[in-house]
């Protein structure tokens, strides 16, 4: 439990780095799936709105094209505010200077499930409702700080890399090394990154139909518990740095 209320905290360990990328891949594996249901995109998948920006240029669709840009500035937006949070809270020394941006994404997702009904008809310059901007934003907020925590080892909210790492450890894990071969000369999986990558993809699975089952059957409130679950995360370490804000404020 007490490793559980500081998973968030300045002080890392490759164990809370782990559990703290396993629950969050839960999260963006939620929100991306059930957040397909209502939105019909897929709001954390960088790779197919980049190839939309090619797509809406060569065939002049502007909608397309919007639509792509958005999405991207909106991730893009995120992930530089996670990481001035970040910085800011390392120069500051502060116990919370992970916990900062996922206190945010916590308050953007409580917003999201109490008002996403209302902010579906919300337009914006991107052709999209303002909804999908906001998923998008929070998405790269919560990417770059697990990036942060992880020094680039760990990625929460896109599968890619994490089933290609699956799939390499699986291949030297299966690979018949000939017995004449020297012993240092081995092909050897690593078992740390076979088992890192295959629990991040299961539970993006998982958060995934969580996320669709809650949607399809509660609708944006589901992600109340998601927020509430970030929360109890982020709260500990930055309570802990309450006294030293004070003074900040003065």
């Amino acid at each position: 439990m007490r490793r559980f209320k500081f998973l968030t905290s300045r002080h890392r360990a490759p164990s809370t780095n782990r559990a703290l990328g396993l629950l969050l891949a839960f999260n963006a594996g939620a929100i991306n799936a059930g957040g397909f249901l209502i939105l019909h995109m897929y709001t954390s998948h960088m790779t197919g709105f980049a190839s939309q920006v090619a797509d809406g240029l060569v065939l002049g669709n502007t909608t397309m094209l919007l639509n792509a840009l958005g999405a991207l500035a909106s991730f893009v937006m995120g992930a530089s505010l996670s990481a001035v949070l970040v910085n800011w809270g390392r120069q500051h020394r502060l116990h919370s200077v992970y916990a900062l941006p996922l206190l945010l994404e916590a308050a953007l997702m409580l917003s999201f499930g109490l008002m996403g009904a209302i902010t579906l008809t919300w337009s914006t310059p991107f052709a999209l409702p303002i909804t999908v901007l906001l998923l998008s934003f929070i998405m790269g907020l919560q990417n770059a700080v697990v990036s942060k925590t992880s020094a680039g080892s760990i990625r929460t909210t896109h599968m890619t890399g994490n089933i290609t790492d699956l799939g390499v450890e699986l291949g030297k894990l299966v690979y018949w090394n000939s017995r004449g071969l020297p012993r240092d000369q081995h092909v050897r999986h690593n078992a740390a990154r076979l088992k890192m990558a295959a629990g991040l993809v299961g539970m993006f699975v998982l958060g995934g139909i969580a996320g669709a089952f809650g949607f399809k059957h509660a609708g944006f409130v589901c992600v109340v518990p998601l927020a509430a679950l970030l929360l109890a995360l982020s709260m500990p370490p930055l309570l802990r740095d309450v006294p030293y804000l004070r003074t900040l404020v003065r």
